[in-house]
């Protein structure tokens, strides 16, 4: 029991960027549209918690460093994914919304970073290693195809379960080792990340039943969001390890 108490302790001050995220977006549901419009309260709401978390050292400058990486990237491809031509996913009333760029309003990026906070933040306080981590390089080459593929998909065939089978072949014996309290222990690399998508896609349809954004098919009534979105989320946080693995310069090579 003691170590169940830390392990929720450890996970809950890791997850306290996307859980305190969760939050703002249910309460953003509450707040009279003519007052402020939704995007612009969370925005707003995410600045000051933002400020809060580095004045009260609760998050370092590296892992700011790390958030504002990810939001560029995520920005990047939130363009791309919501323009007129792709239109994979879109936000509803955003012309009510200041604080926005083109389709997008500017607090989405720190959703992707909210994941990614996580993961850094869980290096700190479960003590993660990994023990039998590929070559550096081929992983940030699947990285990089990974990316590459959510926006070539639209146009080529889509290559995601060709990438999902050579993430498994190169992580098929990487472990994540942590310690919670006392004990030492170690999970398949693989498992955590699928364990972290269905998550992040439990997440997802709470924003999505706020009407956050919508994917087509959740325009005329609110339905689960597809499954097949947590194979994407499971590469995003491929890409999410790999880079934060390479800032943090903490691959191990550990022999089991």
């Amino acid at each position: 029991m003691t170590e169940f108490y830390h392990f929720l302790k450890q996970n809950f001050f890791s997850a306290i960027y996307w859980i305190i995220l969760i939050v703002i977006i249910i309460i953003s549901g509450f707040i009279p549209a003519d007052l402020i419009s939704k995007y612009d309260s969370i925005f707003l709401i995410v600045i000051f918690l933002q400020i809060f978390l580095i004045i009260f050292k609760i998050e370092t400058k590296k892992e700011f460093l790390v958030i504002l990486i990810f939001h560029s990237i995520a920005t990047a491809m939130e363009l791309f994914k919501t323009s007129d031509y792709i239109w994979s996913w879109k936000y509803p009333d955003i012309e009510n919304s200041f604080f926005v760029l083109w389709n997008i309003p500017l607090f989405v990026g720190f959703l992707y970073s909210a994941v990614w906070s996580y993961i850094s933040r869980a290096q700190k306080y479960l003590n993660l290693e990994y023990i039998n981590y590929p070559k550096n390089r081929y992983a940030i080459i699947i990285s990089i195809l990974i990316y590459i593929n959510f926006f070539t998909h639209h146009f080529v065939y889509d290559f995601r379960y060709l990438l999902i089978f050579f993430v498994i072949i190169l992580f098929r014996k990487t472990y994540l080792k942590f310690r919670v309290y006392k004990k030492t222990r170690k999970i398949s690399f693989l498992l955590s990340g699928f364990f972290t998508a269905i998550f992040v896609w439990l997440a997802e349809n709470i924003a999505t039943f706020q009407k956050i954004w919508l994917y087509p098919n959740q325009e005329n009534w609110w339905e689960l969001v597809s499954f097949s979105k947590a194979t994407s989320w499971f590469l995003l946080l491929i890409i999410s390890f790999v880079i934060i693995s390479s800032l943090n310069n903490k691959i191990f090579k550990i022999k089991k």
